[in-house]
């Protein structure tokens, strides 16, 4: 059991380890910190729980937020939490075989909802500027999992297979 438990936590390292790579490919924004740091966590949900996929998710985010500066400083603490929510959905849906509902429910709820509590806690300018950036930052990194998904998917199964 404590092998399981290792090789759980190794896995999820290596997942924000991966994010960390993607933290440092930037999204294009005027006032946002969009990058290419969730893929790897979405990808996450092909071996790990929903859970460790959204905390290597929010891992991810604060290394973005920590190589842009930190732009809003501690406000950075809510969107990594709502990275990790949604992971955790997309993790989920996953699981219960929501193949196709998984990809618009996750395109609203990171590139429409996650940044909506600025629109009240900055201002609507911010909301409506940072949209856009996040949006494309968003449909960039589905793209990338939806190609790597079902390879990394394949692989899996038949490692698992084999270990058996």
């Amino acid at each position: 059991m404590e092998r399981q438990k290792l090789r759980k936590l190794i896995l999820t390292a290596m997942v924000a380890a991966i994010c960390a790579v993607g933290a440092m490919i930037k999204v294009p924004a005027f006032i946002s910190t969009a990058a290419l740091d969730s893929a790897p966590a979405f990808l996450g949900v092909v071996f790990l729980s929903p859970i460790l996929a959204g905390v290597a998710g929010l891992i991810g985010h604060f290394i973005t937020a920590l190589t842009s500066g930190f732009p809003l400083g501690p406000l950075h603490i809510i969107i990594a939490v709502e990275m990790l929510i949604v992971v955790w959905v997309f993790g989920m849906m996953h699981k219960k075989g929501m193949h196709f509902w998984k990809w618009p429910v996750v395109l609203v709820l990171n590139g429409i909802v996650a940044p909506l509590p600025f629109y009240f806690i900055i201002s609507p300018a911010f909301f409506w500027g940072a949209l856009g950036s996040i949006l494309m930052a968003t449909v960039i990194n589905l793209i990338i999992v939806a190609v790597a998904m079902p390879i990394l998917s394949k692989v899996f199964v038949r490692k698992e297979g084999r270990a058996q």
